[in-house]
């Protein structure tokens, strides 16, 4: 590395060079210069630790948000836990429900999950309310999980026979979300890949449907089936529930697929798509490794923004929203 090198990653630490913008309204893509390898490091490293200190809108009442996809592979739980990290990085209060036996979310939020922990399935089939199974994630103030174990596995077959069964975890959450709402101000669902009862229990118990979808050739593949069931249980189950979110995943830019899958998704869901779409990153796929999100993990990377960003769209677009997954009229 010759001196010039040096010189020019100095100045973007010491403001030598070309000025950073770390103003919320920027996109991250304009917040990396285009010098050197160090220099754009450097530049990704203070946008990410600027940006991520930039408050977050809080809205009117809590966002109980419904991350689901029958289709695996998706992006569920990583786009639940990231969001839910760069907002409590925002200030805002965050709880999320890891209702996937497979306990991923609470894998990667670094909560302890083995069969002994009190977890979501004792409140879904013993009636323990969510206060007594929530946990403090380590690393930050204002993040909250319930974590998922192994029992949940055969909660499906369990719900069967119980009174209320699609209604459980809407119970839960009046108790302890919707009638304390200083509590929180987004719930994050984290769902399995299936439309079975525990999705259904999310669906019931949430105000809005946030569905990752992959960039990829299958992308709207089963997607119509999620959508029916979510107009069923808005008809007969929970009038107030609206796909209120659509994320964009696995997005990479060095192909005309994805591009294509892009402009399907937006041309038929519009709005509803979040303008930032999530790129394929390594860094996002080691994280859990280490039991932490991304955000933690390495805060500079192209993931990590992503998803800094696309928590400050959802947060915008919250402003306003009465809980409902609707906009106050005005």
């Amino acid at each position: 590395m010759n001196t010039e090198d040096l010189n020019t990653g100095r100045a973007a630490f010491v403001g030598d060079g070309p000025s950073i913008d770390m103003t919320a309204g920027e996109p991250a893509s304009s917040l990396v210069g285009n010098d050197t390898p160090i220099a754009q490091q450097a530049a990704a490293a203070l946008a990410a630790a600027g940006r991520s200190r930039v408050p977050m809108p809080r809205p009117e009442s809590p966002r109980i948000m419904v991350v689901a996809n029958q289709k695996g592979g998706v992006g569920k739980t990583t786009t639940a836990v990231n969001l839910a990290a760069a907002m409590a990085m925002g200030g805002l209060k965050i709880l999320v429900i890891d209702l996937d036996p497979q306990g991923n979310a609470s894998t990667a939020l670094g909560v302890d999950h083995h069969a002994e922990i009190p977890s979501i399935y004792d409140v879904l089939i013993e009636g323990a309310s969510l206060e007594t199974v929530v946990q403090l994630v380590e690393g930050f103030e204002t993040l909250w999980c319930v974590p998922a174990t192994i029992d949940l596995a055969g909660s499906e077959i369990e719900l069967v026979s119980l009174e209320s069964r699609e209604a459980r975890l809407r119970e839960a959450l009046d108790e302890h979300v919707k009638s304390e709402p200083e509590n929180y101000d987004y719930v994050f669902i984290d769902c399995p890949p299936s439309l079975g009862l525990l999705t259904v229990n999310a669906l019931v118990g949430g105000n809005e449907v946030l569905i990752p979808i992959q960039c990829e050739y299958y992308a709207l593949e089963g997607l119509s089936q999620l959508l029916k069931n979510i107009d069923m249980v808005r008809a007969h189950l929970n009038p107030e529930l609206a796909v209120s979110t659509i994320a964009l995943t696995m997005y990479d830019g060095r192909t005309r697929l994805a591009s294509q899958v892009a402009d399907e998704v937006r041309r038929y869901f519009g709005d509803t798509v979040l303008s930032t779409a999530v790129p394929r990153s390594v860094r996002i796929s080691e994280a859990p490794s280490y039991a932490q999100t991304v955000m933690t993990y390495d805060p500079a990377s192209s993931g990590a923004l992503s998803y800094l960003e696309a928590a400050r769209e959802i947060a915008n677009r919250g402003v306003g929203i009465n809980g409902t997954g609707n906009r106050e009229q005005g």
